[in-house]
């Protein structure tokens, strides 16, 4: 599991208990991986849309720019499971090599 699963793992469980807005996301991902580019994570954010794991839609107008929300699809919540299996596998791999 490289670093473009796990970072695709947290944009799916980060989004499996509520619908959130780009930057709100892109926060979150920086308190567990700093040095990420914002443009890594749009760029993941397009491919999870493209491939149909997750939908964009505007949110209410407040008085900045419209924001863009996303929200995980059932093809999404699948794509994290099959994510999760992978990496309690390599974890546990790792773990038996006394990789802590």
């Amino acid at each position: 599991m490289l670093k473009k699963d796990l970072l695709e793992l947290c944009l799916l469980q980060i989004l499996f208990s509520e619908d959130l807005y780009g930057y709100e996301i892109l926060r979150r991902i920086h308190k567990g991986f700093p040095d990420t580019q914002e443009s890594s994570i749009y760029a993941l954010l397009r491919g999870l849309c493209k491939e149909g794991s997750t939908r964009q839609y505007e949110g209410q107008i407040s008085d900045g720019p419209t924001r863009k929300y996303y929200q995980l699809t059932q093809k999404g919540k699948e794509k994290r499971g099959a994510l999760l299996l992978e990496w309690y596998r390599l974890r546990n791999a790792l773990s038996a090599l006394g990789v802590e």
